[in-house]
């Protein structure tokens, strides 16, 4: 395919200083573990006892993932979610409902005074979705980083591949990553998910809807905002070959060595306490 121009051509791209991060490929997980992971790395670095890390993961079993503001309980369909064997958890970040199956997520955690997460919420998101596009250009994708210039509101929507945020990126304007970000004691987590094949309205069965004429208008809304990377390619892409292209990617765009990593012993202590304590709990799930 054809590269086309990098919508944000008229801005130059930040010279980072070279870095280490570590570098994590997890493979499959449930939700809750997954989510445990993330903070429990959050926590290892704030506490400046892991590098900054790049995490990539799946989900098994499929599992719908609501932000952190989110009401569970209100939106989605817990009851076709236990008849069809989809867990749920919440996450520590914003944003809205995802079902995470046959994709590809990844996790950053970094300082917040590290120039690629320079600034505020968006501007950060713009410096490391720019791992994302380099990625995805690696497996000569076109895509670009949706670029709001004004600071109205997007619409409000409980499914979040419905609607781009800013610098989340897309291909011929439908959304093909979604992020979401946390900041606590001066540390960033911001992971996002790549759909890589299947139907991309599932996430639909599972929301809570008055009515199927509703449901139907929302899953054909959704087809025409949202893409797979299957569809997007016109071929399909396995776990692997994505996570090689996104570790290049992020490599590139960042200026970065990625070292091969795994937790550490107090990481996996952490996230084992947080799955349990926390991510498994209905009090943190579905109190909202």
């Amino acid at each position: 395919m054809t590269m086309g121009p990098d919508n944000n051509s008229e801005e130059c791209a930040p010279a980072y200083p070279r870095a280490q991060w570590r570098l994590i490929i997890s493979g499959y997980a449930d939700g809750m573990t997954n989510m445990a992971i993330d903070e429990a790395i959050m926590r290892s670095v704030t506490e400046e006892k892991s590098p900054p890390t790049l995490r990539f993961y799946a989900w098994s079993p499929p599992c719908v993932s609501v932000g952190y503001s989110q009401s569970l309980a209100a939106e989605i369909d817990l009851a076709r979610c236990r008849q069809d064997g989809v867990d749920w958890v919440r996450r520590p970040t914003g944003g809205r409902a995802i079902l995470h199956t046959d994709e590809l997520t990844y996790s950053i955690v970094l300082p917040q005074d590290d120039p690629r997460a320079f600034g505020g919420v968006v501007e950060s998101y713009r410096h490391l979705s720019r791992g994302l596009v380099s990625g995805l250009t690696q497996l000569q994708l076109d895509v670009v980083q949706a670029n709001y210039q004004d600071d109205k509101p997007r619409p409000s929507s409980a499914v979040c591949f419905d609607i781009p945020s800013h610098y989340e990126v897309t291909v011929n304007g439908r959304k093909l990553v979604g992020s979401a970000q946390t900041r606590r004691r001066g540390v960033v987590l911001q992971h996002g998910t790549l759909p890589l094949y299947g139907d991309i309205t599932r996430l639909i069965d599972y929301i809570q809807l008055p009515s199927d004429v509703e449901r139907d208008a929302m899953r054909t809304k959704l087809i025409a905002r949202a893409i797979t990377l299957q569809e997007a390619l016109d071929r399909r892409v396995e776990l692997d070959e994505a996570i090689r292209a996104m570790q290049a990617g992020f490599a590139e765009a960042l200026n970065l060595d990625l070292l091969s990593g795994e937790l550490t012993p107090e990481e996996t202590c952490w996230a084992e306490e947080l799955r349990q304590e926390r991510y498994c709990q209905t009090e943190w799930n579905e109190a909202r």
